[in-house]
């Protein structure tokens, strides 16, 4: 399992299109990808989970990744979180 820890660095944070990018990039690998938040924890797989995790500005978030291709599925995500989701 690959666990990293993420930082919503964009200011509008999660909302629709971060969440669907999120979720378009963890359906392309098998692995489960989860994220965490406090006490909530989603399949990243789902737009609609992703968005109910309501992550603002400068929320941590754990992400977890478990499969055959996990490290691909980390590294991708990492790299949606640490590009802004391209917003800014």
């Amino acid at each position: 399992m690959v666990e990293k820890t993420l930082i919503v660095q964009n200011r509008a944070g999660i909302h629709a299109r971060p969440a669907a990018l999120i979720a378009q990039t963890a359906n392309k690998f098998s692995c489960e990808v989860i994220l965490e938040k406090d006490t909530t924890t989603v399949n990243a797989k789902s737009i609609m989970g992703v968005i109910t995790m309501a992550a603002g500005y400068n929320t941590s978030m754990t992400l977890k990744c478990e499969g055959s291709d996990e490290v691909q599925a980390a590294d991708a995500i990492v790299n949606l979180f640490e590009s802004k989701f391209d917003e800014e």
